[in-house]
């Protein structure tokens, strides 16, 4: 399984899909590929900068510094491209010695590379791309048109995409939704109440739960700023991951409303249930955390959203999950039609009635690929 740390999904993912093949007892060896080491000798940001690609990416998460992504989506792929050849030459050798009975990618803009340095190394072995984004953000993302290959879609928008690209029928493989931690499938024995006291909330406000991504980004605090502004008697989660300063800094503000703030966590699921909706950016994997525990969402779709993130907007309001505001400016607005009526429980019945098993799919799906290996 292949997998690079730029915006922390696709390691999560992968990390998802070997802990539930490891709990089915598959008989499988499963080795994990961190692409990025591979090609650290390749990095031209890190001959110029001392910073991964990835890091790059993530410290522009982190900041906000969004704004323009599509054309530096170009750039970065006429990159790849450029590293092509030195990309094929150290993902052959990669395969040397190795014979996988199927190489799953959980990462985009680098299947081509892959695809054609197994088909070099090991003719006939089967690739299948793991797409971990509601639809591909074409040319050369997820999808390479025609290239002989498994992809695996979320979505109906995705499946389209894969049949205009000139995937087969057969090749176009259709889950119920994004890989979600198995974690939030287990059931979460807590006293809800007591649970919330025990961070400082109280049990009788809505509460919403704030995340932007695994690095933190300070959009964060300018949203818990404008709801602690207004007047809503609301209280919020908010989520820091890895950016420390940024949650030493939302610790020591003096809030209106009840507020906890929590670093890099594991129980995520917990929070989710302690919540009663999401806001944040539109990333696949929370939206998907977030629905799959009911929560109705707010996310906002710009010039500033990432390119590949735009369609999830248009996703979450044709299933009705939640709203997409244009700008954050608008969230005071947004969370009092959420909860105003029966709205609310609209939103809460729609997430509910999305019923997400990819995670738990995806490995017959596997297995599908590696018995089908003679028809490849």
């Amino acid at each position: 399984m292949v997998f690079f740390d730029a915006g922390g999904g696709h390691r999560s993912a992968a990390m998802a899909l070997k802990r539930v093949l490891e709990k089915q007892q598959r008989p499988w060896e499963v080795c994990m590929l961190n692409l990025q080491e591979l090609f650290d000798s390749l990095d031209i940001f890190r001959k110029i900068s001392g910073l991964r690609l990835q890091d790059i990416y993530n410290i522009t998460l982190k900041k906000g510094w969004t704004l323009g992504s599509p054309q530096l989506m170009r750039a970065m792929h006429g990159i790849i491209r450029m590293y092509h050849q030195p990309q094929l030459r150290l993902l052959t050798e990669y395969w040397t010695g190795k014979k996988p009975d199927l190489v799953v990618s959980l990462i985009p803009n680098f299947n081509r590379a892959l695809h054609q340095s197994l088909q070099r190394r090991h003719p006939g072995t089967p690739m299948m791309t793991v797409m971990t984004d509601l639809a591909d953000y074409p040319p050369h993302f997820w999808m390479e048109r025609r290239q002989p290959q498994y992809i695996v879609c979320g979505t109906d928008r995705a499946v389209e995409q894969a049949r205009e690209m000139g995937f087969p029928e057969q090749r176009v493989l259709k889950t119920s939704g994004m890989i979600v931690n198995p974690d939030f499938y287990e059931p979460i024995d807590i006293d809800r109440r007591a649970a919330r006291q025990a961070l400082g909330l109280r049990d009788d406000l809505p509460t919403g739960l704030v995340l932007f991504g695994g690095h933190g980004s300070r959009a964060l605090n300018l949203v818990a700023r404008r709801v602690d502004a207004s007047e809503l008697p609301v209280q919020l989660i908010l989520i820091c991951g890895h950016n420390q300063k940024l949650a030493d800094k939302l610790r020591a503000r003096q809030w209106r409303m009840p507020v906890h703030v929590e670093g890099f966590t594991r129980e995520m699921p917990k929070l989710m249930y302690l919540a009663d909706f999401f806001i944040g950016k539109p990333g696949p994997g929370s939206i998907s955390e977030a629905v799959r525990m009911g929560l109705p969402v707010i996310v906002e779709r710009n010039a500033w959203t990432l390119p590949q993130e735009r369609y999830n907007a248009e996703w979450v309001e044709s299933e009705g999950v939640g709203i997409v505001v244009p700008t954050f400016k608008n969230l005071v607005e947004a969370i009092e039609r959420m909860l105003a009526g029966g709205e609310y429980e609209r939103f809460r019945g729609n997430a509910n009635a999305v019923n997400n098993r990819a995670v738990f799919e995806i490995p017959d799906l596997m297995e599908q690929a590696m018995a089908a290996r003679a028809a490849y």
